[in-house]
C-alpha cells in the first residue's frame, strides 16, 4: 500500500507519525525498548498533545531480531496468531551510558540491532561487522489515510544489487524488486498477480530475512514507492516482525523454518508418479482401471491413483459419500488398487454444498461460519448454497476429521486439500478470530487438521497432502501443488517461478499439473512438461477438462513419461535425501539458483532453472523447437544424461529433443543412484551406484542414503588424496562405485571400503 505522492509529500488526506526524537531507552531482562516522540522536543510543553512511537527490540531464537513498533497500545489480544517457536537466547544490551557514545544495541547470536539514540531516527542489522539492512528517518510511519484507516509501517533499505525474493508461491517476476505484493489468499490461477500461497516473508541475497507477524493482509512496496527499500505495511496501531539473520540465504531460510516450523517428513512412496481422473472428465471405475493397466502394460511405473471432485455426487460437494451410479463398490475398487500396488488419494475441499449431508449436521451442531445475525454464511459460488467449515472451532474441527477418518479406514491414503482461498471476511467466526487475519490463516487451520489426522490413522512420516492453499508455517503439511495454469510454455514457465518463489518461502516439497491444467496441451508442452514435472520434488498428471494419461498424445509421450519416471526413480536415493535435508533443516528439495550460489551475480534473476537438491542443475526445455538458454555456474559441470560437460559461469544455449534437457551434475558431487527403476518406497540404502563427478584433490564428503522408512539406512565417506580416493561405507551392502555417467567400475558385495586410483585426466579410476 503506497502512502506517499513522489518522494517528499504525502498523498491527499494522508497524515503521518514518525520517530523524530528518542526520549529514553528502557532495557528489560531480555527486550530493549525505544520511545520516541514525533517532533523535536525543545522545552516541556513541547510533551504536551505529542504523539510517542515506541519500538521493542526482543529475540525468539538465535539470530533472529524482533522489532515491536506500537503507537497506542491498548488495543485487544488478535487472534488469529502465527505459531512461532520461541527458545531462550542469550541476548545482550547495551544502553548509551555504556556504550561511551549516543547508541544503544540489543544483539541475538552474531546479529546487532544499532539504534541511535541522538540525531534522526536510525537503526541499523549488522552481522559480522556488515551493514544487512536499515531503518532510516522516514522508514517508520504510523498513518491515517484519507478513509479515517490507521496503518502501521516500516521500510528497510535495499542495497545496490540487493534482490529480494520469497512472498509466497508468485508467478511474476522472480525477484520482487519493482513490485508490489499483497498478502491475501486468492484463487486466481497462475496468471495473474494474485497468488493461493501468500507468505509475508522475502528472503534477500543480501543474507537477511524479514518475517512480518501478521497472519491478515500485509502489504509489500518492494523498491516501489521508495526505490532503494522494502516497505511493509499493516492495519491498525502495531507493526510486528523479526528480522533473520544470515550470513547465507539457506542460513536465513534454516532460522525462518526454525521459528514458523519445517517441513514434515514425507513418505518415499509420494515421490513417485500419481495419476489423476482430471476434474470434469467422465470417469467410472473402468476407466479407473483401464488406465492404471494402461499404465502397467506400457512399463509405466505408476505410485499414486487420485481421484478428483466428481468422486462424489455432483451438488453434494464435500459430502465424503462415494457417487453409487459410478463408484457403486468403493471398497471393492480400493482394495484392488492396492492389489495393483497403488496409493490412493482423493479430493476434499472445506465447501459444505446445501445438498452435502454434512451441511445440516453441520448447521445444527453450529459447526459452520456464521454471520453477525447468526445466520449461516452461503453462498452459490462453486457449490449450491455451500457453507463453510469453522476450523476455530474445536468440535467441528474434528468433527471433519471423523468423517475423513471413515475414508481412511475404507483404504484412503492421502487428501487433496483443495481451496481454502475463498474465506469471505464479513462472518464471525466461533473463537472470535477478527475476519481480516482469519482470512489467509484459514488454509492453516484446514490443512492443519486434515495432516494431523493423517498422521493418526498412518503414522508420522506416512503423512502427505496435495494442498493447494497456504500461509507461514504451512510448509509444516506438505505436499503443495502450483495450482490452475494453462496448457502452454509460458504457463509452464510461470508455473516454475511461482514454485521457486514457494520454495524462497520456507516450503520444502512442491508439484504442479504436468501439461498444464486448463484445456488440452500439444504433445509438445506435455512432453517438455513431464520431463520437468518428473524432475520436480512430486510429480501429478493432472487436466481439467481432458486425461493426462500419455498414449492419448502420442507413442513418443509413452516414452519420454517412461524415461524421466525411470530416472527419478533410479534418482530416490539421492532424492530422499534432499527430502530429509528439507525435514531437518527447511531447505527445499527444488532450489532456486541464488539459493546455492548468492555470490555468483549471474543467478540473482535465474528463474528458468534450479537446482534439484544441491547438486542437479534441472533447466526444463520451455520452447516447441528445443532451444533452452542454461546458465552454468563456476566449473565444470556434467550432463547426467549424456555425461558431455558444460563450463561456467556463462550462458549456454543448447537444442534438445522431447527426451532430453540440461540435467547437469555439480562438480564434487557423490551422486547415489539406485539400480532400480520400479518404485520409490523401497531400501535405498541398498544396490545403488555411487557416481564421483570431478572430485578435486582433498575432497572430503559424506553423503547420506535414507533408510526405507526415511530415516536411517547408509552413510557413504568419500575422500581424495593425490590420485587416491578411498570410498568407505556404513550400513550398506551391495553398492559400486562409477566414475560420471560412465559403467560400473568397482563393487563391493559386503561393504568393505573400495580404493581407486587415478588416471592421467584427473577423475578417479579403478585401482
Amino acid at each position: 500500500m503506497k502512502f506517499t505522492d513522489g518522494y517528499w509529500q504525502l498523498r491527499p488526506g494522508v497524515e503521518a507519525l514518525r520517530p523524530k526524537q528518542v526520549v529514553d531507552v528502557e532495557a528489560g531482562p531480555d527486550t530493549l525498548t525505544v520511545h520516541a516522540s514525533t517532533a523535536p522536543l525543545r522545552t516541556r510543553g513541547d510533551t504536551l498533545n505529542r504523539p510517542t512511537v515506541s519500538v521493542t527490540f526482543s529475540s525468539p531464537l538465535d539470530g533472529v531480531i524482533g522489532v515491536r513498533v506500537v503507537h497506542h497500545a491498548g488495543g485487544a489480544p488478535a487472534r488469529p496468531a502465527f505459531e512461532l517457536a520461541r527458545r531462550p537466547v542469550d541476548v545482550k544490551t547495551v544502553l548509551p551510558e555504556d556504550a561511551g557514545e549516543p547508541v544503544a544495541t540489543f544483539t541475538s547470536g552474531a546479529l546487532t540491532a544499532r539504534i541511535a539514540t541522538e540525531g534522526p531516527w536510525s537503526v541499523e542489522f549488522v552481522q559480522d561487522g556488515r551493514v544487512l539492512t536499515s531503518s532510516g528517518a522516514r522508514s517508520i510511519g504510523v498513518v491515517r489515510d484519507a478513509e479515517g484507516r490507521d496503518f502501521v509501517h516500516e521500510q528497510l533499505a535495499l542495497g545496490v544489487r540487493e534482490h529480494v525474493y520469497g512472498l509466497g508461491e508468485r508467478f511474476g517476476a522472480f525477484a520482487k524488486n519493482g513490485q508490489a505484493v499483497d498478502i491475501w489468499n486468492a484463487d486466481g490461477g497462475t496468471s495473474s498477480e494474485q497468488a493461493y500461497k501468500n507468505v509475508p516473508f522475502y528472503v534477500s541475497d543480501a543474507g537477511y530475512g524479514v518475517f512480518v507477524d501478521h497472519p491478515g493482509h500485509v502489504a509489500f512496496e518492494v523498491g516501489s514507492e521508495a526505490v532503494s527499500a522494502t516497505q511493509f505495511s499493516v492495519a491498525g496501531q502495531e507493526l510486528q516482525y523479526y528480522l533473520v539473520g544470515g550470513p547465507t540465504p539457506k542460513d536465513v531460510l534454516r532460522r525462518y523454518t526454525a521459528l514458523t516450523g519445517r517441513p514434515a517428513r514425507v513418505p518415499l512412496w509420494s515421490y513417485g508418479l500419481w495419476l489423476s481422473t482430471s476434474f470434469t472428465t467422465s470417469y467410472d471405475e473402468a476407466t479407473v482401471l483401464s488406465f492404471v493397466d494402461g499404465m502397467a502394460e506400457r512399463g509405466l511405473p505408476l505410485s499414486v491413483f487420485h481421484f478428483d471432485c466428481f468422486w462424489m455426487r455432483a451438488f453434494h460437494w464435500t459430502d465424503l459419500v462415494w457417487d453409487p451410479a459410478t463408484f457403486p463398490d468403493p471398497e471393492g475398487l480400493l482394495r484392488r488398487l492396492h492389489e495393483r500396488d497403488l496409493r490412493v488419494c482423493v479430493w476434499i475441499n472445506p465447501y459444505l454444498a446445501q445438498r452435502s449431508r454434512l451441511f445440516a449436521e453441520g448447521r445444527e451442531r453450529g459447526y459452520l461460519v456464521r454471520r453477525a445475525d447468526g445466520s449461516v454464511w452461503q453462498t452459490d459460488q462453486w457449490q449450491a448454497g455451500m457453507g463453510l467449515v469453522d476450523f476455530t472451532n474445536p468440535e467441528a474441527a474434528a468433527w471433519f476429521a471423523e468423517h475423513l477418518r471413515a475414508l481412511l479406514r475404507q483404504g484412503v491414503d492421502a487428501f487433496k486439500t483443495d481451496f481454502g482461498e475463498r474465506i469471505p471476511t464479513d462472518v464471525v467466526w466461533h473463537d472470535g478470530s477478527d475476519p481480516e487475519r482469519m482470512h489467509n490463516h484459514y488454509a492453516q487451520l484446514y490443512n492443519g487438521t486434515v495432516f494431523r489426522l493423517l498422521e493418526e490413522e498412518r503414522g508420522r512420516g506416512e503423512a502427505v497432502l496435495f494442498a493447494r492453499a497456504a500461509t507461514a508455517g504451512g510448509q509444516q503439511f506438505p505436499v503443495h501443488w502450483g495450482g490452475d495454469c494453462e496448457s502452454t510454455f509460458a504457463a509452464m514457465a510461470e508455473s516454475l517461478r511461482g514454485g521457486l518463489s514457494l520454495a524462497a518461502s520456507g516450503f520444502g516439497y512442491w508439484s504442479h499439473d504436468i501439461g498444464g491444467f486448463e484445456g488440452t496441451p500439444d504433445p509438445t508442452v506435455f512432453k517438455r512438461w513431464t520431463a520437468f514435472g518428473l524432475l520436480s520434488s512430486h510429480s501429478r498428471l493432472h487436466g481439467s477438462s481432458s486425461y493426462r494419461v500419455p498414449w492419448l498424445f502420442d507413442e513418443e509421450a509413452v516414452d519420454v513419461t517412461r524415461r524421466f519416471t525411470e530416472l527419478k526413480l533410479r534418482l530416490m536415493p539421492y532424492l530422499a535425501q534432499a527430502g530429509r535435508v528439507a525435514h531437518e533443516e527447511g531447505l527445499p528439495v527444488m532450489r532456486p539458483m541464488f539459493l546455492e550460489f548468492p555470490d555468483e551475480p549471474g543467478t540473482a534473476d535465474v528463474a528458468t532453472q534450479y537446482l534439484l537438491g544441491d547438486a542437479l542443475l534441472v533447466a526444463p526445455v520451455l520452447s516447441a523447437d528445443g532451444t533452452v538458454d542454461v546458465y552454468v555456474p563456476s566449473g565444470t559441470w556434467t550432463s547426467l544424461l549424456d555425461g558431455s560437460t558444460l563450463e561456467g559461469p556463462r550462458w549456454h544455449r543448447q537444442e534438445h529433443g522431447v527426451d532430453s534437457l540440461p540435467l547437469l551434475v555439480r562438480p564434487g558431487t557423490v551422486l547415489p543412484v539406485g539400480r532400480r527403476a520400479d518404485r520409490p518406497d523401497r531400501d535405498l540404502a541398498q544396490d545403488l551406484v555411487l557416481r564421483l563427478f570431478r572430485l578435486p584433490d582433498g575432497h572430503s564428503s559424506t553423503t547420506r542414503v535414507p533408510g526405507p522408512d526415511g530415516t536411517g539406512g547408509a552413510t557413504f565417506t568419500v575422500t581424495r588424496r593425490g590420485d587416491r580416493v578411498r570410498v568407505e561405507a556404513e550400513g550398506a551392502r551391495g553398492w559400486a562405485v562409477a566414475l560420471g555417467t560412465g559403467p560400473e567400475l568397482a563393487t563391493s558385495p559386503d561393504g568393505a571400503p573400495l580404493e581407486l586410483s587415478l588416471p592421467a585426466g584427473g577423475d578417479p579410476a579403478p585401482a
